[in-house]
């Protein structure tokens, strides 16, 4: 996992062609303009959901991992946290759906990163995440995940 500012993104460039595509749409496209939905960056090698939510509490949610994609998570407004842990051994609470392309873990989070308005974290197949967790309180959120095909 990366975490790290948008104005950084180009020190990632070198995590190929699919992350500069990313990058550069994030950099280049007004989402406080873009409504809730999906969006092509790259066909389906690269695509965009864009997410208005409010944050929640931890308890009761569950850490989630993906073997299709990988993750960038980037905050357009509000602030969140998001745990986060390593897939090791852990098995799943809920089985890998190949569909959807997740599964849940029951475990709680070893880390806890809190992101702001041009943060985003990067999330590999071997990291659990736990996203949109209220900071102190509940609160309006506008995130942009990227999804990265890993083949």
């Amino acid at each position: 996992m990366i975490l790290d500012t948008l104005q950084n993104a180009q020190r990632y460039y070198g995590l190929g062609p699919k992350f500069v595509k990313a990058f550069e749409y994030l950099a280049n496209t007004d989402f406080t303009q873009l409504e809730m939905g999906k969006y092509e960056v790259d066909g389906v090698r690269v695509f965009a959901l864009v997410n208005e939510y409010e944050t929640v509490a931890s308890s009761g949610e569950q850490m989630e991992a993906h073997k299709k994609h990988i993750d960038i998570q980037y905050i357009v407004q509000g602030e969140e946290l998001i745990g986060h842990d390593f897939l090791g051994e852990k098995a799943p609470s809920q089985a890998y759906s190949d569909e959807e392309d997740y599964m849940l873990f029951s475990e709680a989070p070893s880390f806890f990163s809190k992101l702001k308005k041009g943060d985003f974290a990067i999330f590999y197949p071997t990291d659990l995440h736990m996203p949109n967790l209220m900071v102190n309180k509940p609160m309006p959120v506008k995130k942009v995940v990227i999804k990265i095909s890993i083949d």
